[in-house]
């Protein structure tokens, strides 16, 4: 019998410093730290996960170069997902097997970032090489999103965090209409990650996030829905292991799907732990 992975969609590693992790703010001062492979391997043992994927935290093609260096020395990094300078048409695609996607962080860009015709052209660069976009966005960019997607109708995208709900003040609408619609897109698979730093670090609850965790449930299915703990920065409000458990609260299929299937089939990233 070969069991599905689980995998962690969604992670980070990074060498602290203020000056390029300033939006480390004073609130979020238990991550002002190296975190490294090493940290997070006794988290994974715990949380019964066999492989992450590693995403950018910096926007540089050292970055990039540096994620997929880790991802050679420790096998637990199934894939990284990194940043290039797509907008440019000099940019140079890292010819390496565990390069599974890429990503801008476009929460801090003006809504317009979206529709560049050299963004777009470089995007449009990733469907030949079978890369993986990555959305990160903030919940007020959805409907700038959706008209990004339907520029690329067989671009597989990944939304990161569900688009980064207004948790922290229990607001639903205009977001869940939002994702209800960029769900019928069915080249958009998205992650359940970031929902606890969307909500009151300290006092969120599992009741105030359910209606956001049904809202992606209902609009994507399992099948299109991956884990994704957002380590080390998911540790401001929750520990690794207490994200984890949230979703094996679902159905054992759900479970599966979530926990590991979809992200090994859109990340590409085969094999089966053997039992």
């Amino acid at each position: 019998m070969t069991p599905p992975l689980k995998i962690d969609a969604h992670q980070h590693f990074w060498k602290y410093n203020p000056g390029e992790y300033g939006w480390i703010d004073d609130a979020m001062a238990v991550i002002r730290r190296d975190f490294l492979p090493a940290d997070l391997q006794k988290e994974l043992g715990q949380a019964g996960i066999d492989g992450v994927i590693s995403v950018q935290a910096r926007q540089s093609r050292a970055e990039t170069d540096w994620l997929l260096a880790l991802a050679e020395q420790h096998d637990f990094i199934r894939g990284v997902v990194g940043w290039l300078p797509l907008a440019r048409a000099d940019c140079e695609f890292p010819a390496h097997p565990k390069l599974k996607g890429v990503r801008h962080v476009v929460q801090e860009e003006p809504d317009e970032f979206l529709s560049g015709t050299d963004f777009n052209r470089g995007v449009a660069r990733l469907l030949e090489r079978q890369l993986v976009y990555d959305l990160l966005i903030i919940e007020r960019q959805l409907p700038a999103a959706i008209r990004f997607v339907d520029r690329h109708p067989n671009q597989v995208f990944v939304l990161d965090h569900s688009a980064k709900p207004k948790i922290k003040v229990n607001e639903l609408s205009p977001w869940r209409e939002n994702i209800h619609e960029l769900a019928k897109r069915p080249n958009v698979y998205c992650k359940l990650s970031g929902l606890v730093t969307a909500a009151d670090y300290r006092h969120w609850t599992v009741a105030q996030l359910q209606p956001y965790w049904d809202v992606v449930l209902a609009a994507f299915g399992p099948h299109r829905l991956m884990f994704g703990s957002d380590w080390p920065v998911c540790l401001v409000g929750c520990e690794y292991s207490r994200w984890a458990r949230l979703i094996r609260a679902l159905s054992l299929d759900e479970q599966d799907w979530i926990m590991g299937e979809t992200a090994t089939e859109v990340y590409q990233l085969g094999g089966k732990k053997t039992c």
